[in-house]
């Protein structure tokens, strides 16, 4: 069987085609123990949040003997990473709560991966400080080239201490103490997650959590497609929203179209939270379904006869298709012949030949100076 600590001794430069811990889990596993030693060992005292491969969750139990360790993965690739990982090494000892006061309850020390998304930041923190025990230590980490000073602002919020280590291999920790009370803070009892904004353009309650796409608010690429999708497949009786954020666009379709039966899947859990949440106060939400899937892996074969989509071209601080074009061969296996996928894309990056291929006959919809949408055919 593999040895964990085999991949603290890889670089991942002389060994590229080696899965290795990144210099950002290294760093923060070495500093555990010293931010919060008595906590590490503690069962039930350490929760991992937004653990990338699961190598965090599982340093934590091979190397310094943490146990009964809670688990928060927004992404569901994540969350299978850390599965398969921990089944390549044979380790147990986690578990993933079902909401934050779960996840949070007395913990003692939490390490987080920071995202680009302060919004997700803020409503980590703030849950942290309202629900661990006071001595709780929120060690985050991420790569130095992305972080700002923002982010220590935005602990401030939750926590009286908050200070930023020395960078090493690439990566800067921040360590935050001292959660706020009530009494201090009346963001420890008011937090404004999820936000919910009312959208008068639509005269829909948009709700979201913190970092899902676009926010309470109505993306300009969705607006696009939102106008044009009356005319996409009118005789649809099931409808797919791939990649549903805020939920904004199964919200649409169903209060547009009383009789459809749409199917809301993203591989978020805080969009797929946000999207019932967004169904729900708008009063359609019996005839919104949300799934957890990347991508609508997970989705029958030939269960719908419209899918609609915007897919992301960023991965966190990575501009990459590589989602937009799981996304579209996995519409094409859940369209049934004639079905079709209306999708609007930024129009500099030149999708129709990619759904030609993949998805089928594809033809433009609609063109803006910024978006394109256009449908595309199952044959």
């Amino acid at each position: 069987m593999p040895d964990l600590a085999d991949l603290f001794r890889r670089d991942p430069d002389d060994e590229p085609d080696l899965i290795a811990l990144d210099g950002t889990d290294r760093f923060m596993l070495d500093e555990a123990p010293h931010v919060h030693g008595d906590a590490v060992r503690a069962p039930g005292a350490v929760v991992v949040v937004d653990d990338v491969r699961g190598f965090l969750t599982l340093g934590l139990i091979a190397l310094h003997g943490a146990t009964n360790v809670r688990v928060v993965q927004d992404s569901l690739v994540g969350q299978r990473a850390l599965q398969a990982n921990a089944g390549t090494f044979g380790l147990r000892g986690f578990h993933h709560p079902d909401s934050f006061e779960d996840a949070f309850r007395d913990a003692r020390l939490v390490l987080l991966r920071l995202t680009k998304s302060h919004d997700r930041l803020d409503e980590i923190a703030r849950a942290v400080a309202r629900f661990a025990a006071p001595d709780v230590v929120l060690l985050s980490g991420g790569r130095t080239k992305f972080m700002t000073l923002s982010q220590n602002d935005v602990l401030r919020r939750s926590f009286g201490d908050v200070v930023a280590s020395r960078g090493r291999a690439k990566s800067r920790l921040l360590v935050a103490q001292d959660p706020l009370t009530a009494a201090a803070n009346r963001a420890a009892l008011t937090s404004p997650w999820p936000k919910q904004v009312h959208l008068d353009e639509l005269g829909i309650t948009i709700a979201a959590h913190g970092g899902v796409f676009a926010g309470a608010s109505l993306d300009l690429g969705t607006r696009v497609l939102i106008e044009a999708m009356d005319a996409a497949v009118p005789t649809a009786r099931v409808a797919v929203d791939l990649g549903s954020g805020n939920g904004v666009i199964a919200t649409e379709i169903a209060r547009r179209r009383p009789a459809i039966r749409v199917i809301a899947t993203d591989v978020s859990s805080a969009a797929v939270r946000s999207t019932r949440m967004t169904a729900d106060l708008n009063g359609v939400g019996d005839r919104v379904v949300t799934v957890r899937s990347d991508a609508g892996d997970e989705l029958d074969e030939g269960s719908a006869q419209l899918v609609l989509c915007n897919p992301p071209f960023h991965a966190d601080t990575t501009v990459s298709t590589d989602a937009a074009e799981a996304m579209f061969r996995n519409a094409a296996t859940i369209l049934q012949s004639g079905g079709e996928l209306w999708c609007v894309w930024n129009s500099h990056l030149r999708y129709r030949p990619m759904l030609e291929k993949v998805v089928g006959p594809t033809r433009q919809v609609v063109r803006t100076d910024r978006f394109t949408v256009t449908a595309s055919r199952r044959p």
